[in-house]
Formats: structure tokens, sequence, C-alpha cells
């Protein structure tokens, strides 16, 4: 069995929700706290082993070429203050992967933009991971959902139980329980049903581990809800097939924060910096205070 080494990071989106701030900056170059979250998505593929990496992006999307390349005058400007510790900083993007690139063209979902990675990816099973959600690096999702592929030779995508009333903003998962308790079988997939219609509250988040023959099946798949080529509904045509080993589930208990709204989004960086040991100690002390600040 072909070992996983390339990753694909859809990147073409407008970033709508966002406006105005999405006008000329690409959504995946959004600060989280510091970061872009693009680049917590390729430590996160790295982290995992996978060093290859092809963002399927579009138009306007240059800022993120430019994040990963070099930027000599910065460099040669940080050295010369001998501000070593911010030019790590920078360095550290710039030497995190190989870094490919391919544009979308037409916006005709995610199913098409996965399809676009076809070419760069080969005969080899790969993995797919989304912008909006961010996973902590203290619970590695990725590696897991990687030795489970490898284990079946199987489909695997990430599901997180959610909150029934909110399962209309997924693809809700079908299932059946297998030998690990993490991991269950899918048997059939809805893209964001109604609650009454929903076969369960397991939602698909954006992280998935395909087989090459997903390419065959996408080239098929007619466009579904919103006009769009889905990669869940290619995702139930191989669950319905045997030969293709079938797709499972690796349940996530971990950390996940949500960027894909501006709510969530703020959640996010609150969380994250609360969390960090340079910002932490100062900013718990001050939200506490600033919350009992606060009317209901």
């Amino acid at each position: 069995m072909a070992s996983i080494s390339k990753a694909v990071i859809p990147a073409a989106g407008l970033g709508t929700r966002f406006l105005p701030a999405t006008k000329a900056m690409p959504k995946e170059m959004l600060p989280v706290v510091d970061k872009p979250a693009i680049q917590y998505v390729v430590e996160e593929a790295v982290a995992a082993g996978l060093t290859d990496v092809l963002m399927v992006t579009g138009r306007n999307k240059t800022a993120l070429e430019n994040h990963f390349d070099r930027v000599a005058e910065l460099e040669y400007t940080l050295e010369a203050k001998g501000d070593l510790a911010k030019l790590k900083r920078v360095n550290e993007s710039t030497d995190l992967a190989d870094i490919h690139y391919v544009r979308q063209g037409d916006p005709k979902g995610l199913g098409h933009a996965v399809l676009r990675a076809r070419m760069h990816v080969g005969h080899e099973p790969f993995a797919v991971l989304l912008g909006d959600d961010l996973i902590d690096a203290r619970d590695p999702l990725l590696s897991r959902m990687i030795e489970e592929q490898q284990k079946r030779n199987a489909t695997i995508v990430a599901l997180l139980e959610v909150d029934p009333d909110s399962i209309h903003l997924y693809g809700a998962a079908a299932v059946e329980a297998t030998d690990e308790e993490d991991v269950v079988r899918i048997t059939g997939l809805v893209e964001k049903p109604a609650k009454e219609h929903a076969p369960s509250n397991l939602a698909i988040i954006g992280r998935y581990v395909l087989k090459p023959e997903v390419f065959d099946v996408l080239e098929q798949t007619e466009p579904g809800k919103g006009g769009e080529i889905q990669l869940t509904d290619a995702l139930q045509v191989l669950a319905a097939d045997e030969a293709s080993g079938g797709v499972y589930g690796v349940v996530f208990r971990g950390r996940r924060y949500d960027t894909g709204d501006k709510i969530d989004y703020i959640k996010a960086i609150v969380q994250l910096a609360c969390e960090r040991e340079d910002l932490g100690p100062e900013l718990r002390p001050w939200l506490r205070s600033f919350v009992g600040t606060i009317d209901e």
C-alpha cells in the first residue's frame, strides 16, 4: 500500500462572510493571533508527515504564495537589527514544506477543487485539509486518520458530534460501530440535512484522507446543492462500494477552532491567545475583568 506524503488544501473561496476585510486579502490570510489561518493548516499537515502540499487557489490569492516565499529585504532588515527571534518566525513559514499551487478556475465547489489536484496527486492516497477548521496541535487528528487509512486501505473522514440543531451546517453521517472506539464505518452521507432528516449528529469536519479512486468518482459526479460538485456526494458513492474499501470516520473529541464565521473566528483567537505562554498570563485576568463589566 502506498504511503501518504501529499496534502491538498483548497483555498479558492471568496471569503464573503468576512467582507470588506477579504475584498483584497484572501480569507486564509486573516490572522489568528499572529499567524495567518493557512499557516496553522500547513503546520498540521507537516506534523503528520505530509511535506508535499498543494494549494488549490483562485484569483487574488497571490498573498498565499508570498507568505510561504522568502522576503529577502525583510530577512536582511531583521538580521541587521539583530532581531533573530522575529527572523526565525519569518523563516518558519518559508521552510515549512514543499508547497505547490494550482488554480481552480471556475468556482464549482469542494469536489471540483479536489479534482483539480489529480495531476499532482497521481495514484496515491492523500489528505485534504480545509482552512476553516483549525485542529489544536496537541490533538493530532490527521495522524490518527492516516494510521486508520493505512490499516484499512479505505477512505477516512473526520467526524465531530455537534448539537443536532446545528447539523444543517454540515454533512451528516449514518454510521456503524467497528472494533475501534473512535472509528465508525460510514453507511451513508447527507449534505447539510434538516435536523429531522439527519441520520445522526455526527458531522463531517474539514479533514479527509482519500484514496485516488475518488478522482474517477468526482469526474462522474453531477452538481448537487448550490450547483456545486459536492465531495460528500462522491464519498457517498465510495461508501457503497466495497471494492474501494469503503469509507470510515474517525470521531474527533479534541480541540477544534472554527474560523468559518465572524463569531467563531473571534472565539478561536481568544481561545488560542489565552493558552499561549507569552500572552495568556496577561490576557486571562484582563478577560475575566472585562467580562465582569458586560451587562447581560
